[in-house]
């Protein structure tokens, strides 16, 4: 096996997501007693949580790695990999909501779209990929 040359980590169960997690309940139960709201209806809006509790409870880990020749990801049970050969250039794409998607692309064109979960802040790789000689491109807020 190769060495990385690169690799980042990213564990679902962290401090931040688990006070998140508290305040949110807290929150929705605080309506509920001083409010008297409908406690079917908060328990509708707790639904939205069930998959950050989900990633807490089962400890999901997710990261990528580059070697000399290859990139690899993996997120949960997921994992995929790319030949560093294959790559023409990176993209980053800045959306409407500030986050930044990040897709391989191919010498044939075709475009391979990086889990986002997978992926440490768009910064640092973007300088992990030009100082290993890929060509970076930037393209913010596009509607299509």
């Amino acid at each position: 096996m190769t060495k990385p040359v690169f690799e980042f980590t990213r564990q679902n169960r962290n401090q931040r997501t688990v006070t998140v997690l508290i305040c949110i309940y807290a929150v929705l139960v605080g309506l509920i007693i001083v409010l008297d709201a409908a406690w079917w209806l908060m328990g509708l809006l707790a639904l939205a949580t069930l998959p950050a509790l989900w990633d807490v409870a089962m400890d999901t880990r997710a990261g990528m790695s580059i070697t000399d020749d290859k990139l690899s990801w993996y997120s949960g049970k997921r994992e995929g990999s790319l030949a560093l050969a294959e790559v023409k250039k990176f993209r980053f794409d800045t959306r409407w909501d500030f986050s930044v998607r990040v897709s391989a692309i191919s010498k044939t064109d075709k475009r391979i779209r990086l889990p986002d979960e997978s992926l440490p802040p768009h910064k640092q790789l973007e300088i992990v990929l030009q100082s290993a000689g890929f060509d970076v491109e930037r393209h913010h807020f596009r509607v299509f």
